[in-house]
């Protein structure tokens, strides 16, 4: 039995070694042909920008052809479905934004495991939120608008792309932070929920950086950014946390992930030439020019964010009560 346990033992530490060789020794050649890049959302939305952006640069530095995947569907979560099963190879990665982290919670049954059938690899850009209200609403500032919220309550209501969105549960995180009874108004997508707020049917919604020519123009008040910091190009608009509500923070941001399996020297491959990508000129103006910042990291720093945005979206989902069965 001792000669057993011991062969069984010797027979797993050398399989140790063969995978890991064999791990180093495919991350020298990679990638030798055509990579996918999966994307759980259609043509043309944040997630799909940012993937093209970096699968356009990716090309480029590996001379190999980045293909995107759209396979939009049930928030995203068909598109991770699909790369959850995808070879473990290196060969397949998933672009996702914030829905990734809120649908661990938000979604009752997955056909994945969130956090044990992705291994993360890094994060690519982030963006603010900002909050607009209609010019009707007799409020300037964050301040006011939790004071006129509180007022009123349950009279406000603020509009949002879906239920279970970013954009809803930032408002949903704003009502738990702040203690106001805002009501949410889901939309069939930003533009309609974009429309509703121009025409007055909602006063207020937490959008995205194409509503700034709205507030430009004076048929918006773009009151307050969610990120931590002013957004780089938006210096003259606050943030939320210094205009009135301590602590919030919202950010829209986009990242990269590999099956679990997929050999660690694989991982730290691609994270490698992901930053190389990101560290260009050309895909820093590209990004910029479109609102979003680059972040640069390691697999590690990403695991650690995703792991604090996955617990921070189920208190929200949690309080505002939006799971889906």
């Amino acid at each position: 039995m001792k000669k057993q346990a011991m062969f069984a033992r010797g027979a797993a530490a050398v399989a140790v070694l063969l995978s890991l060789a064999c791990g180093a020794a495919a991350a020298q050649d990679y990638p030798n042909r055509p990579v996918r890049s999966i994307v759980g959302y259609p043509p043309g939305g944040a997630v799909d920008t940012n993937a093209r952006i970096l699968g356009q640069a990716l090309s480029k530095l590996w001379g190999q052809s980045v293909v995107i995947e759209n396979r939009g569907g049930a928030g995203s979560t068909i598109g991770t479905a699909m790369a959850a099963q995808a070879a473990p190879d290196g060969y397949a990665y998933l672009v996702v934004s914030p829905a990734h982290a809120i649908n661990a919670t938000l979604y009752k049954k997955l056909p994945y495991d969130t956090e044990k059938d992705f291994a993360p690899v890094a994060q690519l850009t982030e963006s603010p939120l900002i909050l607009f209200v209609n010019p009707s609403l007799p409020v300037n500032s964050v301040a006011e608008l939790i004071a006129y919220a509180k007022a009123h309550p349950g009279k406000l209501n603020y509009g949002s792309s879906g239920n279970g969105t970013s954009v809803h549960l930032a408002g949903a995180l704003f009502n738990m932070m702040a203690g106001t009874r805002m009501t949410h108004i889901p939309y069939n997508g930003g533009g309609p929920a974009y429309n509703a707020l121009l025409a007055g049917d909602v006063d207020l919604m937490f959008g995205g950086v194409e509503g700034l020519p709205h507030a430009k123009s004076g048929k918006l008040k773009a009151l307050a950014v969610t990120t931590p910091r002013r957004a780089p190009g938006y210096a003259d608009i606050p943030t939320v946390a210094e205009s009135g509500l301590p602590g919030y923070e919202v950010e829209a941001w986009y990242g990269v992930y590999v099956p679990a399996a997929t050999p660690k020297d694989i991982v730290a491959r691609l994270n490698r030439d992901i930053n190389r990508a990101l560290e260009t000129d050309e895909v820093r103006k590209r990004y910029g020019e479109l609102g979003f910042s680059v972040v640069h990291g390691t697999p590690e720093q990403f695991a650690e964010f995703s792991k604090s945005e996955i617990a921070k979206w189920r208190k929200v989902v949690q309080f505002a009560n939006a799971g889906i069965d």
